[in-house]
């Protein structure tokens, strides 16, 4: 080959890679493999701390990670919430991002203990949601669209039912549950910290 040929050969072969590189930097999601959704959210309707309904309508269009607990939890739930807290400072300013913290006992938990639960948490409840409602759609809604808790517990009678999961979802814009984290595994919260940004890129 004429040193003119490399040339152009060395020229185009660096054009190429500068524009590959190109692509990755400036679009959002280049080259990103993208896996199979875990779950998918299904319609849910619950009340928040103020009284006020919340469906997958309002969450649309949002990432937002979803966990159970209950306010009287002396066990899991206080180590856990203080790891979403940090969730929490780190995205309470990211318009698009929300947390949801779902009671998983309704009995108990009604909007008004809930919001004494916030005023405590010394949160925003527009960007860290609390959320009560019929035993039997929570559940379901943590078995079969959150998949943080085994559906072969149901029990056949829902007022013997408990669940009691340290485990969050992490869920996408498009409603997709994309990932599971334990959330008493600093590691585990640190991994949902770094990829929050990820899905947020995605639209």
């Amino acid at each position: 080959m004429s040193k003119k040929g490399i040339f152009y050969l060395a020229f185009f072969t660096v054009l190429i890679i500068g524009f590959y590189f190109g692509l990755r930097e400036f679009i959002p999601g280049f080259n990103k493999k993208r896996f199979p959704p875990i779950s998918y959210i299904r319609p849910f309707s619950f009340i928040n701390q103020d009284g006020q309904a919340v469906t997958e309508k309002d969450v649309a269009g949002k990432v937002y990670v979803a966990s159970f607990f209950f306010t009287t939890c002396t066990s899991i739930c206080p180590p856990m919430n203080n790891n979403l807290k940090k969730v929490y400072e780190k995205y309470k300013d990211e318009k698009d991002f929300l947390l949801l913290s779902h009671t998983c006992m309704p009995e108990i938990d009604s909007a008004e203990i809930l919001r004494k639960f916030a005023d405590k948490m010394n949160v925003d409840t527009k960007k860290w949601i609390f959320l009560t409602g019929r035993k039997d759609s929570l559940y379901n809604m943590a078995r079969v669209s959150y998949t943080i808790d085994d559906p072969q517990k149901v029990l056949t009678k829902i007022e013997d039912d408990f669940i009691h999961t340290q485990h969050w979802a992490l869920v996408d814009r498009n409603g997709d549950v994309r990932k599971i984290y334990d959330g008493l595994k600093n590691a585990e919260v640190e991994q949902l910290i770094k990829d929050i940004p990820k899905y947020l890129e995605e639209k």
